[in-house]
């Protein structure tokens, strides 16, 4: 079966407007029946079309609009495919749709900066948390923020300076200094403090915490063994102060965690620390397993850091992951090891006890006083 022609054209635009476009910009605009974009778009681009300005909510609208219409060309801003409508049309209507990219905002900043591209992270904070800026606040990192709040960002980055309208006639580059910015800009900080590694294993005074964390050196090992991947989510069963939750996502902005937690107090507190180290869109689910684990999203991988006696619960995880799928538990307990035995004895797997002593003051010399051993079953399905 041959493929739908392209009936849908999605052209970026920058500040300068019609001026800034390409030749072959221009005639897939010209030649367009509806011209659809934001209000601040359609007013850029002369000449007679059906204007179909973008409703709000946009997302859920959108199949309805181009069931609707036909021989459409969507205006938006700089490179549709980065951060733009272009990615979401093309999810939504595959083969339909044809793009002609513009130089984006980040393009643009890096040029008036100086800045290597290719050396720069960017942050999109459009619709998103502040707090999703806090992992790539690393030394000497380059950043630039989208749709970020000069006031926020500031306080969280240090000095910044703030670019307004790029390439459009009322371009304007400062050094911020508590002036209103206008809400077309990118903001550029060179980070200059401290920072936490994203390397799992994090200090324990990194969590807000009542005593129900999952302890450094052993966090470090459970994470290895989880084995985080882009895209991928984690099952964090009994979160506690939800340490491994959080430093799966961590480890990369596409990387999802979902952390199980029957206490109201400990929940609560799982998403202070997930906003406090960067990643605040953990999924919390407050409720006892393995009740609450039913119709979750399938996991990659499972971390059981509590509840192994509750009976169900290692077998409702162990049926929930796929083919491939990675399960860590940590037994402390003899009875929580006694579950750990019998899983492993069926299963097969690794099982790997963990004794950690740390060095403290004893009077005027220092000795090693021991934390309880854990106990760690991984196994791959």
């Amino acid at each position: 079966m041959s493929p739908e022609p392209s009936d849908v054209v999605v052209v970026g635009i920058g500040a300068d407007g019609w001026d800034g476009l390409s030749p072959a910009a221009r005639k897939a605009v010209a030649g367009a029946k509806v011209l659809m974009g934001s209000k601040r778009q359609l007013d850029l681009v002369p000449g007679e079309f059906e204007r179909v300005p973008w409703p709000s909510p946009l997302v859920p609208a959108l199949p309805a609009l181009f069931e609707k219409y036909r021989d459409v060309c969507v205006l938006a801003s700089g490179d549709p495919m980065f951060h733009g409508i272009g990615t979401t049309l093309v999810r939504l209507l595959g083969s339909r749709v044809t793009v002609i990219p513009h130089p984006s905002s980040v393009s643009l900043a890096c040029a008036r900066l100086g800045w290597a591209l290719n050396e720069v992270e960017v942050v999109s904070l459009v619709g998103r948390s502040p707090d999703l800026l806090r992992p790539a606040l690393t030394p000497g990192r380059r950043i630039l923020v989208l749709g970020g709040d000069p006031a926020t960002v500031a306080e969280m980055a240090g000095p910044i300076t703030v670019l307004e309208q790029l390439g459009g006639p009322a371009e304007r580059v400062y050094q911020w200094s508590g002036e209103s910015a206008d809400p077309l800009c990118v903001i550029a900080a060179e980070y200059a403090g401290s920072a936490y590694s994203r390397v799992p294993g994090l200090p324990d005074d990194a969590y807000e915490t009542d005593g129900q964390l999952t302890k450094r050196e052993v966090r470090a090992i459970s994470l290895s063994t989880l084995a985080p991947l882009p895209g991928q989510l984690l099952w964090d069963v009994g979160a506690g102060s939800g340490s491994i939750a959080i430093e799966w996502a961590r480890t990369h902005p596409t990387c999802r965690a979902i952390a199980v937690e029957q206490d109201v107090v400990r929940a609560e507190r799982i998403q202070r620390n997930a906003a406090a180290l960067g990643v605040p869109g953990i999924e919390v689910h407050l409720g006892r397993a393995p009740e609450v684990l039913e119709g979750l999203e399938k996991p990659d991988a499972i971390f059981i850091g509590g509840g192994l006696t509750v009976p169900g619960v290692m077998q409702t995880c162990w049926d929930a992951l796929g083919a491939g799928g990675r399960l860590v538990a940590n037994a402390v307990t003899l009875e929580s090891e006694a579950v750990v035995a019998q899983w492993y004895e069926r299963l097969g797997g690794d099982l790997v006890r963990i004794a950690v002593n740390r060095g403290s003051p004893v009077g005027k010399f220092t000795g090693w006083r021991p934390h309880m051993p854990v106990t760690t079953w991984s196994v791959t399905k």
